[in-house]
């Protein structure tokens, strides 16, 4: 449902280096607004496929599309319809895999939503409102201040979950290194075709499928590293169409965190529980003051509502961990 977010897409692909010996694109539109694009647009390697409700949903169009793939594939990438790729995207990322055998799987960093700056060794930067990391700093939001002030902070390095799950999200500085981490976003990642041979995205995760990305990094470490590589560029535009609304996005928040937790963790200790839970309920308490604070008040409330609900439904109603 976003033919004028997917045609930047793929211009971008045009523009590309190394341009890909297939692209696929997996078509969950109840009209045929994206079909009809390509009856005037055209792109080498092109495959499209619009898929009737059973194979519609996030996971299930990902593991319709690897079906599709080419066996003498090597690299399976993905990247969101609403994205525009750097112009030596798929260039860099190959480089990415040839660099070290032992990684299966590669990220990418989102240009526009980048906010880290070069560390000035002439100022203090308050331990509460900011984070430090190989000479560069990112200004914390307010969830976070809130956490590091109630000793809730996780003491792992971005992209890495900690025992109680809520780890760092502010991904990592642009030093032209490349990190190892748990969780690749799926925006942006790709992975060795082993890794798809193996392991398929769960059917869990139905519909927008909040946090399938971080299930299937999870349960890729099996295969070998997951990293990201800071010169691995796109731009992310979060277009609004094809989302749930707030109510459900709120319910998903919830139970879908608690499952990717226990998907890593599936015994967590009374420690990590009750961190859990706390930040869980700090969360939901700054959620609902947005109700006073945003524009949109409706959406801060029924988000609100949802992670409520949400939460309260994993006492009786937990979900069941597919690995």
């Amino acid at each position: 449902m976003r033919p004028k977010s997917l045609l930047t897409l793929l211009n971008s692909v045009n523009n590309q280096s190394l341009y890909p010996n297939e692209i696929l694109i997996v078509d969950g539109s109840i009209d045929t607004n994206t079909k009809e694009m390509f009856s005037t647009e055209s792109f080498e390697n092109l495959r499209y496929y619009l898929v009737d409700k059973k194979d519609r949903g996030l996971t299930k169009q990902r593991n319709y599309g690897i079906s599709k793939v080419s066996n003498d594939s090597e690299v399976i990438a993905f990247v969101d319809d609403d994205t525009k790729l750097s112009n030596i995207y798929f260039e860099t990322l190959i480089n990415t895999f040839k660099e070290d055998n032992s990684i299966t799987g590669v990220g990418g960093v989102a240009l526009n939503e980048y906010r880290w700056q070069l560390k000035n060794s002439k100022v203090h930067y308050n331990n509460y409102k900011y984070y430090s990391f190989d000479g560069y700093v990112y200004k914390e939001g307010l969830r976070n201040v809130f956490r590091n002030f109630l000793g809730l902070q996780s003491n792992q390095f971005p992209g890495i979950m900690p025992k109680f799950s809520n780890g760092r999200t502010c991904g990592y500085p642009l030093t032209g290194k490349i990190y190892e981490v748990d969780l690749l976003v799926g925006m942006s990642f790709s992975f060795k075709r082993e890794v798809f041979k193996n392991i398929n995205f769960s059917d869990y995760f139905e519909g927008y499928g909040l946090y399938e990305d971080a299930d299937y990094s999870l349960r890729a470490l099996s295969f070998g590293k997951n990293v990201v590589n800071t010169n691995l560029h796109l731009e992310h535009y979060h277009a609004s169409s094809g989302r749930p609304n707030k109510y459900t996005y709120g319910k998903m928040v919830m139970r879908n965190g608690w499952y990717v937790w226990r998907v890593k963790y599936p015994s967590p200790s009374v420690k990590s529980r009750f961190k859990w839970n706390m930040i869980v309920f700090l969360l939901t308490i700054i959620r609902f003051s947005n109700i006073l604070t945003t524009k949109n008040k409706v959406a801060a409330f029924t988000e609100s509502i949802g992670r409520t609900v949400g939460w309260c439904s994993l006492l009786f109603n937990k979900p069941k961990i597919e690995i």
